[in-house]
């Protein structure tokens, strides 16, 4: 699988989606690429990784320095900004917080995530344009 950086998401997941939309207009340079939790890409991987099936959150797979790191929950968000330009790099700045603080954030939005931004029934299909950043 062909990648440096690989966001994994909630395909059927409203705020999911949402966020895969803004990084895709606030990644110029195209550095990250994005697959579905509920994907071939993203079954192959959590079985070699060694992730439990069922971890429902963001993942983001890091192959920058010639090894593979994967990082979950706000740790991942946080190494996703570290790529963005700009100001928004700034927010990777919340890991000097220790991972169960930042963890806490992100598990009580998680919780809500459906109710407030709704699940979809398929995962949503990429614009012409974006195909090639994303893995099935």
């Amino acid at each position: 699988m062909p990648f440096e950086r690989l966001v994994l998401f909630d395909g059927l997941c409203g705020l999911c989606d949402k966020s895969v939309q803004w990084l895709l207009d606030h990644d110029p340079e195209g550095v990250l690429t994005f697959t579905p939790l509920q994907g071939e890409t993203a079954a192959a991987l959590m079985e070699r990784i060694e992730l439990p099936e069922n971890l429902d959150s963001i993942i983001f797979i890091d192959r920058t320095d010639g090894e593979e790191k994967v990082f979950v929950r706000s740790r991942a968000l946080m190494r996703i900004t570290s790529h963005l330009p700009g100001g928004w790099r700034r927010l990777s700045w919340l890991r000097i917080f220790p991972a169960f603080l930042t963890d806490l954030g992100y598990r009580l939005i998680a919780a809500m995530r459906y109710r407030i931004w709704g699940k979809r029934d398929v995962c949503r299909i990429p614009k012409p344009e974006e195909r090639a950043r994303f893995l099935p």
